[in-house]
């Protein structure tokens, strides 16, 4: 009998490692809370279309990262989107000319997530809370009281507060993710019967309770019924509001937006709103990934790196290649 390994989080490093794994000949087992593969990747479905509600745009700098979206983007799983971008600095509108290549993926930015899981075995809705070592294998503890495995290796690849408690048993490693602050983001959906009246399609946002503000439709690949735009509010707003009502952060942020915009933004026929608890670590780090190799536990996620998509992906990489080479030694 081959034993898996267990990979507990299905965002892009939990899904980096699990294909670097794979490649390598190892079999793998996914578990997510979520409904489905992509973590702040991932997309949702609306009345109004699909909504990128997390990660807006990725970039790729590193030679082994710029050839994966580059295969991506051969499978038609990615494409570039080359927005009009504007500054907005206390309330006056400039524009952003920068060189900077900026990937979405198509037609939605999940479809990455979905096309990386492809068939390998996961189980969704499902929250681990506890990881525990018997003789010989680990087995995970979800929610419900149900028990998971056995597994020869775990890979934990969730938001730095939730591996402190996933690492109970291994104190060393739960201390260093006790130590890393992540930010909170309350993102905000709008969508309106007409197109506004506004050149812009992406904006970064200063002096404001926004920092970022997108029209979804812009991205190529999206198909939608309504002029819809994704409002990112700043992590100190977001974390000084991080309890306010639905309805309420749906109010203010879209107050911030028609006061930011120069053209009249009317009241929208659609409107939603998603709390963000970690979405992105305080500060970098250099880790790449987490390892105790004697007990088979290994950490992986954007905060072990640059806190991007692509520090997701490489923390990944490296968790899985910290893995491989002690299985080797």
């Amino acid at each position: 009998m081959t034993v898996p390994i267990a990979i507990i989080g299905t965002g892009i490093a939990g899904l980096s490692a699990a294909q670097a794994l794979i490649q390598a000949g190892h079999a793998v087992h996914l578990f997510d809370k979520s409904k489905g593969p992509g973590g702040r990747m991932s997309s949702k479905r609306s009345d109004a279309g699909s909504l990128d509600l997390g990660a807006q745009y990725f970039t790729a700098r590193d030679r082994r990262f710029v050839s994966q979206v580059q295969q991506w983007q051969a499978q038609g799983w990615v494409q570039e989107w080359t927005p009009q971008l504007y500054n907005s600095n206390a309330g006056v509108l400039s524009p952003s000319p920068d060189e900077q290549t900026r990937w979405v993926g198509t037609p939605r930015m999940g479809a990455i997530g979905r096309a990386e899981l492809g068939d390998t075995p996961a189980v969704f809705s499902c929250r681990i809370t506890e990881v525990f070592r018997g003789k010989q294998y680990w087995h995970l503890l979800d929610a419900e009281g149900a028990s998971h495995g056995p597994f020869s290796h775990v890979i934990c690849a969730v938001p730095a507060p939730q591996a402190t408690a996933l690492l109970a048993t291994v104190p060393k490693l739960a201390a260093v993710a006790a130590g890393v602050k992540m930010d909170p983001t309350w993102a905000v959906a709008l969508g309106f019967e007409h197109p506004l009246d506004t050149p812009m399609q992406g904006c970064f946002v200063q002096d404001s309770p926004l920092d970022w503000l997108a029209c979804n439709r812009s991205k190529p690949g999206r198909e939608a019924t309504l002029d819809t735009w994704v409002l990112h509010a700043s992590s100190e707003w977001s974390r000084q509001h991080i309890d306010l009502s639905k309805e309420a952060v749906i109010e203010h942020l879209y107050g911030a937006f028609a006061e930011l915009l120069s053209c009249p933004v009317p009241a929208p026929s659609f409107s939603l709103a998603h709390r963000w608890l970690y979405a992105r670590p305080s500060s970098n780090h250099e880790w790449g990934a987490l390892a105790d190799a004697d007990l088979g536990i290994y950490v992986c996620g954007d905060w072990c790196l640059s806190g991007r998509v692509e520090g997701a992906w490489l923390s990944g990489q490296e968790a899985a290649r910290k893995l491989i080479s002690a299985l080797n030694a």
